[in-house]
């Protein structure tokens, strides 16, 4: 996916392969860690091109296709809590990566602003602080301690509100972010 050019071509091969797409998920992202003076432009283009601009193509091309003129359809963008409040836990700075999920943010409302007359949902999971490849370098036990509940996300605390928001209960709620953290942006 951080080669928005092929994006067209791999949406075409699932609709081809598997019908039209009714779900889309958009969860890819990276991070580039460095005080904002001493920001490369090339890591700052990474996280854009990855966070943003990616979500960006995958959800027009399958809007394009599939959803509009269906006038149906269900689209959820990971953010992240680091899109709603611009912090960073602990160690370096990540302007890029809180900017793109931020841009993820106003991308979601805008566009469930524009597709809803459409009857397409379109909404963001912003998760708090999960185990992952990006997160290893955190000290879990302190960024577990952020959390009003003690500890960190795990798998099993982002399927419900997944579900919820790819399924009909969710007819009525569009351009919503909704923030699995723990009660991390909450105090």
């Amino acid at each position: 996916m951080g080669k928005p050019e092929t994006i067209p071509p791999m949406v075409e091969q699932v609709v081809a392969a598997l019908g039209p797409i009714d779900i889309l998920v958009n969860n890819a992202g990276t991070s580039w860690g460095a005080p904002t003076i001493e920001h490369s432009l090339d890591g700052w283009n990474k996280v854009i091109n990855l966070n943003v601009t990616a979500i960006f193509v995958a959800t027009q091309e399958v809007g394009r296709r599939c959803m509009v003129p269906r006038r149906s359809g269900k689209v959820i963008n990971i953010a992240s809590i680091q899109g709603l409040t611009g912090c960073y836990p602990e160690g370096t700075p990540t302007l890029a990566y809180n900017a793109s999920k931020g841009a993820v943010v106003n991308l979601t409302r805008t566009l469930a602003n524009e597709w809803a007359p459409l009857g397409i949902n379109v909404n963001a999971i912003a998760p708090g602080y999960f185990p992952t490849k990006m997160t290893a370098q955190l000290d879990q036990g302190t960024t577990s301690h952020m959390a009003p509940m003690n500890r960190g996300g795990g798998p099993e605390d982002l399927k419900g509100v997944a579900a919820l928001l790819a399924s009909d209960a969710c007819a009525f709620i569009t351009g919503q972010t909704i923030a699995v953290d723990g009660g991390v942006t909450a105090v």
